[in-house]
């Protein structure tokens, strides 16, 4: 669910130093994949990670992308089976320069979704909404909101992440204010990322020999979209 709304111009181990943030991949690595990774074989080491990490005083919001998962066709060819996604990780801050990496909260982002942050205006703001259990008889148990809400006089946004769980009895809110210099960098790898975690890329490569090649060996586990439910 998305409402887009316009706004006037206004106004222990799992604990990681910063240090360490920048120069080991254990806060940001775990839910990110490249866009270049779709012909890698099963190889771990052969794996490409990227992300962009916002840190700042209360929470750091990390962005990744996840490609989609192809099925193979009796054609020889293959199609998308399921499109990928943005995953988008708040980490709580335990301390200066120190965060939380098993508080996390994650939240994946769609393709239209991530097209309503790449089109959001300095006076804009959006929200999604989403619940595992939509249509079923546990709608409601778990739900998290998104919201990206300008900080005003074109300054940025705050990103504000919101978990509600009626069994646990919970209900978390980490919030992140990007500057606007940080969200042109977002929106920019946003606009990169989305053909490719749409397919694409692949459907409109130059060279599909690579393709039938590619989709002969077995491929590595890509994390699921859904894996923001994981918690």
């Amino acid at each position: 669910m998305l409402r887009l709304s316009r706004f006037l111009p206004s106004t222990s181990r799992g604990v990681t130093d910063l240090k360490d943030v920048l120069w080991s991949s254990s806060l940001t690595f775990k839910h990110a994949l490249s866009t270049s990774a779709a012909n890698v074989d099963e190889s771990t080491s052969a794996r490409k990670f990227a992300s962009y990490t916002v840190f700042k005083g209360k929470a750091a919001l990390s962005i990744s992308p996840i490609l989609p998962l192809f099925t193979k066709l009796e054609s020889g060819g293959s199609r998308v089976n399921r499109n990928g996604s943005v995953m988008l990780t708040f980490f709580p801050a335990v301390g200066q320069r120190k965060y939380d990496y098993t508080k996390k909260q994650l939240f994946a982002l769609s393709p239209t979704e991530v097209g309503s942050l790449i089109s959001l205006g300095p006076a804009e703001s959006c929200e999604f909404f989403h619940d595992p259990s939509m249509k079923s008889s546990h709608e409601g148990q778990v739900k998290k909101s998104l919201s990206i809400t300008p900080l005003g006089s074109d300054n940025g946004y705050f990103v504000n992440i919101t978990v509600l769980n009626n069994v646990q009895k919970t209900n978390e809110r980490l919030s992140v204010p990007v500057t606007k210099a940080e969200f042109a960098v977002m929106r920019t790898a946003l606009s990169f990322a989305l053909p490719h975690i749409m397919g694409w890329d692949q459907a409109l490569s130059t060279h599909p020999q690579s393709t039938s090649t590619s989709a002969s060996k077995p491929r590595f586990e890509r994390p699921n979209p859904a894996s923001e439910w994981d918690r």
